[in-house]
């Protein structure tokens, strides 16, 4: 997979390219990223990429020539499957199933805006869609970016050690992960529980199974606002005894 990075700030991604999953994913050829810059393509001596909006306001916007030429020059290829995703605070919240689907193209086009925004006509005739991840606000694009580009690579086969880690992950299934522990087995006076350290595997699943259902009840009940299992109906109902949540 290929992700490129519209930016007016490559060098903010220096760090990100070459640490963890990611410099691991590069160097084993499972993903290249790359990062171009508008300015790049200003056709101003000064190299301007930003002006006054029209009808007043304060701020700049960034200019739409720019940032049209930026990404056309990174999608010449015709015959990719691609999604171009602006960055922005107006767009669908992005989730872990929307990472899952952006992996499933063959290049991404992650656009980060910046100042007080964009040339509306970036989102409305340039890119197919835009992504927000949370309602505050940043002082641009690039850190949502490399929160996407962090979560799609999470999803791309081969691209994790072990093989069941993004799985195992919260959100990956629509519950939040249990409590995990590491040696030593007594720190302070707590102890890590002991059906961990059985070696029952069975029961061990079923601990992790009721850990995971019960925090994501007590944590984010907005999760299990779905059609549940038998066996996450019939778990629940034993946790909401234990653990009624006050209203």
């Amino acid at each position: 997979m290929r992700i490129d990075i519209i930016s007016l700030f490559p060098e903010f991604f220096d760090a990100f390219f070459s640490h963890s999953i990611i410099k691991r994913a590069i160097e084993a050829e499972r993903l290249s990223m790359a990062v171009t810059n508008p300015r790049d393509f200003s056709h101003n001596k000064h190299g301007q990429v930003d002006d006054t909006p029209y009808g007043g306001g304060a701020g700049m916007l960034m200019m739409a020539p720019p940032i049209f030429e930026a990404v056309e020059s990174v999608t010449t290829d015709e015959y990719v499957k691609r999604r171009i995703v602006f960055m922005g605070p107006t767009g669908t919240p992005f989730t872990q199933e929307k990472a899952r689907e952006l992996a499933t193209y063959d290049q991404l086009v992650l656009v980060c805006g910046h100042y007080e925004g964009v040339d509306y006509r970036v989102e409305e005739y340039l890119v197919d869609e835009t992504i927000s991840i949370g309602d505050y606000v940043l002082t641009g694009g690039e850190l949502p970016a490399m929160v996407v580009a962090d979560a799609v690579a999470r999803m791309i086969p081969g691209v994790l050690g072990a093989a069941s880690g993004a799985i195992e992950d919260s959100f990956y299934k629509p519950l939040l992960e249990c409590p995990q522990y590491t040696k030593p087995p007594e720190f302070r006076g707590w102890t890590v529980p002991e059906v961990l350290r059985s070696g029952h595997h069975k029961n061990i699943d079923a601990w992790r199974f009721k850990e995971s259902l019960k925090r994501t009840y007590l944590l984010r009940p907005d999760l299990l606002e779905r059609p549940l299992t038998k066996e996450e109906q019939h778990v629940l109902q034993d946790i909401i005894e234990e653990e009624p949540i006050n209203d």
